[in-house]
């Protein structure tokens, strides 16, 4: 009996272990179409794969990508156009979201740099023997000596010049007057000052040794001569740098350059004397940039009375452009990704749309804007990096950026046309080398390249060196001038 009944307690247990197993494996079956879960009142736009949200598909299933269901974008969570993102309100507060307004303002360019006090090297004289001699005297001036104009340098002894002082009195004692003359030229000739000559004839005595003045005041760069010395006609002596004025070189960054024109004032102010401003003139752009700091170099010259400035001292240069109405926004609300820049504008409260901006130059704490924003917009200025994250998600993709600038047009349909100033440099049948001023719409600094010609005509009754003004397109990799009016005046290069 005992047996029996074990044998079939068994038995129930057996069987009831078969059939859980056999409702669990029913349980866990995937059905043959497998559905996402699709509430029955709300729309779906389309289906997409969350790791790759770009990818959309018309209907439910299996994601080619990943082993993952394909997940329902309804059209309750895209705005209006599709293109943005929609945040609930409680969502938007515990993100501490801050929004600020793009404004239009009058902004001054302005740009401050370092640079150094350098000799101007437009105020150079060399000092050359006129004839062949020997030195019997150098006065004492050394290298690094500021001398005044008139100044002795160095007293020579000239064998030739007492031949021909001789030859001179012999013909002058003839008392043929044009012979004499002839000869007398002679010796200005041989490089003897009017005053030897004139001292000849009062005197009545040759002039064997004559004394080398400095030509101008200034520094005494280089002294090539010494005593006891033999030299040669054109042979070096001295070098003489004046100080009645003075350089200032001073590099300024590439992107920055193109409110900088020749002629510009400019103010200087010096460590050595703390507090004082001096004002200086742009005397010349430098026509290479450097291709390692990616810097233009400017000159500047400045007059120095009283010899107060010595080569090598430092300053700082402050150049300041003129006024104009410029695009501004916060630089805390722009992601900048390394190829592009992306703003989020706010369309209604919880609502916002990534936008594409081209931008300028750096003021303080906000970015000058060139293009994909207009005044008056508002856009998000914390956080935007979570906004940025779920537009991801969710496929957004912002709307490149329309270029906007003051001195650009519509021109020939829908291509921006830029004008800009310039004088030509060299002519072909179908290309203009221009010299032309800066274009800040396209952030170039003044510079000398080529423009292809739209029309052969463009060019006709036009003549290198002449001062234009024109238009221009891009065209492919081509720049193409499309209008000129000959005669303007350009403030650039010259």
């Amino acid at each position: 009996m005992n047996t029996k009944k074990f044998s079939w307690a068994l038995c129930l247990v057996v069987l009831g272990a078969g059939l859980g197993w056999a409702a669990s494996r029913w349980s866990h079956t995937p059905s043959a179409q497998p559905q996402a879960s699709v509430s029955a009142d709300r729309k779906v736009l389309y289906w997409y794969d969350p790791m790759a949200p770009a990818q959309r598909f018309d209907k439910p299933g299996k994601s080619p990508y990943m082993d993952m269901q394909l997940q329902p974008k309804y059209a309750d969570e895209a705005d209006a156009a599709g293109i943005g993102v929609s945040v609930a309100s409680g969502t938007v507060q515990a993100l501490g979201v801050r929004t600020a307004k793009v404004e239009r303002r009058e902004i001054a360019a302005r740009v401050d740099a370092l640079g150094t006090v350098q000799l101007n090297e437009r105020e150079v004289s060399i000092v050359q023997a006129r004839s062949g001699g020997f030195v019997e005297k150098v006065y004492a001036r050394a290298p690094g000596d500021v001398i005044a104009v008139g100044a002795p340098l160095v007293e020579l002894l000239l064998p030739e010049w007492v031949a021909a002082q001789r030859e001179y009195l012999s013909v002058r004692s003839l008392g043929d007057a044009t012979l004499t003359e002839a000869t007398r030229q002679r010796l200005l000739l041989l490089g003897m000052p009017e005053a030897v000559v004139t001292a000849v004839e009062r005197s009545g005595q040759v002039q064997a040794r004559h004394t080398i003045m400095a030509p101008q005041g200034g520094l005494i760069a280089e002294l090539m001569v010494r005593q006891g010395m033999t030299v040669s006609a054109g042979m070096s002596l001295a070098r003489i740098n004046g100080l009645s004025s003075m350089w200032f070189e001073v590099a300024v960054p590439e992107a920055q350059s193109g409110v900088i024109a020749v002629g510009q004032t400019v103010e200087l102010r010096l460590a050595a004397f703390g507090g004082q401003v001096f004002k200086a003139r742009v005397a010349a752009v430098l026509p290479e940039a450097s291709g390692e700091t990616r810097t233009l170099k400017l000159r500047l010259e400045l007059p120095n009375p009283g010899l107060r400035l010595k080569a090598g001292m430092s300053a700082l240069a402050s150049l300041h452009g003129p006024k104009r109405p410029e695009l501004l926004v916060p630089s805390e609300a722009v992601i900048r990704t390394g190829r592009r820049a992306i703003a989020y504008v706010v369309d209604a409260p919880g609502r916002f749309r990534p936008v594409e901006v081209q931008l300028g130059r750096e003021l303080d704490d906000a970015l000058v804007v060139l293009g994909g924003l207009e005044a008056g917009q508002e856009v998000v200025a914390s956080a935007q990096f979570l906004i940025d994250s779920e537009a991801s998600l969710r496929g957004v993709v912002p709307k490149p950026a329309e270029p906007a600038a003051s001195n650009a047009q519509e021109h020939q349909g829908h291509a921006v046309a830029y004008t800009g100033r310039g004088r030509i440099t060299e002519m072909t049948a179908g290309e203009l080398t221009l010299s032309h001023d800066a274009i800040p719409a396209l952030q170039w600094p003044a510079m000398t390249m080529g423009f292809k010609l739209g029309q052969p005509g463009l060019s006709a009754g036009l003549k290198p060196g002449q001062a234009i003004q024109f238009s221009f397109t891009k065209r492919g990799d081509d720049y193409v001038i499309v209008a000129i009016q000959p005669g303007a005046v350009s403030g650039g290069r010259p």
